[in-house]
């Protein structure tokens, strides 16, 4: 049997021990004398668990978020639903679609029924998710839910609609994408290694065809997949099939692969065999994207939970200090570009509407160094941009979230053909990410020059690299009175230019 990601099936079983023992795992009331952790500028939920968020989908001019979400640490919840108009704010709106009395809610997708296929009305709201329902809870099948109030309450259509072909725990997370071309519905289904691919008339009658298979290196189930179409800068049309995995079996990223191709009405063929990453780092995960609904073939928003199984079902300072457990990244705006050697890869860049919520803006005198520079602004929730230059040194890089004695900070830098995030310095006493405190992602080993576009919140750290090929995203506990920053370079020297802060509150 292969190996079982820890993300749900490791979570039924300790709530069922739970439940005997008579314990309980609810989070506790945040202590009102402990600083506030809460992110300032990051998606968070009012209080609870949250973890995989769902594709959102517009109506009324606003985007309708669901995620994951429970009273209990990595426990069954249910969807729990926000909206957003800027995708920067979003406006808690409460349950969706309720924990049922027999099995729990898991990762789908909804879509905007405009052509009334499904019958329920059109404009109707349907959702296809993941409900446990075997005898052991692990026989994973997909069902309905359809509203047609405009996405705020849901109504159980019945039986599973695409039931589970082998009775296994990786049958899960259906996204459903419109195929205009042929006239139907495609769901494609996470499996082990895998993703599998039925079509529909209507969301209810499913029709198997086809698996896309990637079996060398193991990079684990595929959770949450993706499927959508998309129009690159030269103007060409091109597919992209997409999955979180476990790719630290073979040393490859922990979050988003992608691969662009061909869909023909039953197969998916990639341009290449190996996936590409659209994140580099350890808290990129579930992933979500959706069409900017000003651009729909052009440009998407990209959304995820900030969190990894490896250590996502710990508790965290927020816990104690907000009540609460887990935040989503920052949104993305994501574009698909043609490379210089033929191939196609998506760019991302934090979404443009940001910068609306800016209060300061601040630039900073250019800095050449061969050691260590303090930088002269303290702050907790900002952007950081900036160049950086040289000519032969070993290492060099910038410290975000550093204590007044510089022994607590996160580094961001280049090193022997990476770009690097260690939080390590950054652990705190109660909480420490052990051998996930540091990821790299390569650069051109000729390169000497970059430039990084920072995020830093409360509890968080992500990292643009250049036009946005590379980003690495990361949860840190920063201690409230890290605030400053530094620049440094070893082995030789640096210069650090075009600095601007953004700060955020």
């Amino acid at each position: 049997m292969p190996h079982s990601h820890p993300s749900r099936r490791t979570v039924l079983r300790a709530l069922t021990t739970a439940a005997v023992m008579g314990a309980t795992a609810r989070i506790p009331a945040a202590a009102a004398a402990s600083p506030s952790l809460r992110a300032v500028y990051h998606m968070t939920p009012p209080s609870g668990w949250t973890c995989d968020p769902q594709r959102p989908v517009h109506i009324g001019g606003a985007y309708h978020l669901y995620y994951l979400h429970s009273d209990q640490n990595n426990a069954p919840g249910w969807w729990q639903h926000a909206t957003t108009t800027d995708n920067v704010t979003f406006t808690d709106h409460g349950v969706a679609i309720p924990l049922g009395p027999d099995f729990p809610v898991w990762t789908g997708s909804g879509v905007v029924d405009t052509g009334d296929t499904a019958g329920f009305g059109a404009g109707a709201v349907v959702v296809l998710a993941t409900q446990p329902t075997g005898g052991d809870r692990f026989d994973q099948e997909q069902y309905l839910y359809y509203s047609t109030d405009g996405g705020f309450t849901f109504t159980a259509y019945g039986p599973p609609v695409i039931d589970n072909p082998d009775h296994s725990d990786w049958f899960r997370d259906p996204k459903i994408h419109w195929d205009a071309a042929r006239n139907e519905w495609i769901a494609a289904i996470g499996r082990w290694q895998s993703i599998w691919f039925y079509t529909s008339p209507n969301l209810k009658n499913w029709t198997y065809r086809s698996t896309f298979t990637y079996a060398t290196p193991n990079i684990g189930g595929m959770e949450c997949p993706d499927l959508f179409e998309m129009t690159a800068d030269d103007g060409t049309s091109h597919w992209v099939l997409a999955g979180s995995t476990q790719g630290d079996y073979s040393g490859l990223p922990d979050t988003y692969a992608y691969w662009t191709g061909t869909w023909n009405g039953t197969t998916f063929t990639t341009d290449g065999a190996d996936p590409q990453w659209l994140d580099w780092g350890w808290d990129w995960y579930a992933a979500v994207t959706w069409p900017d609904a000003n651009a729909p073939t052009t440009r998407r928003f990209a959304i995820a939970w900030m969190n990894n199984w490896h250590y996502a079902a710990r508790t965290v300072p927020t816990d104690l200090t907000d009540g609460y457990n887990g935040q989503m990244s920052v949104v993305r705006e994501l574009s698909l570009a043609k490379q210089p050697g033929g191939w196609y890869t998506l760019l991302s860049q934090p979404v443009s509407t940001l910068h609306d919520h800016v209060v300061d803006t601040v630039h900073l005198t250019d800095v050449t160094t061969s050691g260590r520079v303090e930088l002269p602004y303290q702050g907790s929730a900002y952007e950081l941009e900036l160049d950086i230059s040289w000519q032969q040194l070993d290492n060099v890089g910038i410290s975000v979230g550093r204590s007044a004695d510089g022994t607590r900070h996160t580094n961001i830098g280049v090193f022997q053909g990476n770009v690097y995030v260690d939080r390590r310095p950054s652990d705190r006493p109660e909480y420490s990410f052990g051998a996930y405190g540091q990821s790299n992602a390569p650069i051109d080993p000729a390169a000497r020059w970059v430039h990084l576009k920072i995020l830093v919140d409360k509890q968080s750290v992500e990292v643009f690299v250049n036009a946005g090929h590379t980003v690495l995203s990361h949860q840190v506990y920063f201690e409230p009175t890290d605030t400053g920053i530094s620049v440094y370079a070893d082995g030789g020297s640096a210069t650090f230019s075009n600095i601007t802060v953004r700060a955020f509150t």
